[in-house]
């Protein structure tokens, strides 16, 4: 992979949005089957910020969370 360009296209791209704890927004998007990259970011104006990203598994922690999108 692409570490770089699998960050930048789920900040692009996601399949889903949630909230985080402190402002901050966690995108998701699969990258194969049941195997997903996590990138946590915040929105400031007048652009953003990456603060993390990583790969998981384990996505239902997550769907605890608000969904934004």
């Amino acid at each position: 992979f692409d570490q770089e360009n699998e960050v930048l296209r789920t900040i692009e791209k996601p399949e889903k949005i949630y909230e985080g704890h402190d402002g901050e927004f966690l995108a998701v998007r699969e990258i194969e089957p049941k195997k997903y990259i996590i990138v946590v970011y915040k929105e400031m104006s007048p652009e953003g910020y990456i603060i993390t990203a990583f790969y998981t598994r384990r996505i239902r922690s997550l769907e605890r969370r608000k969904q934004i999108w």
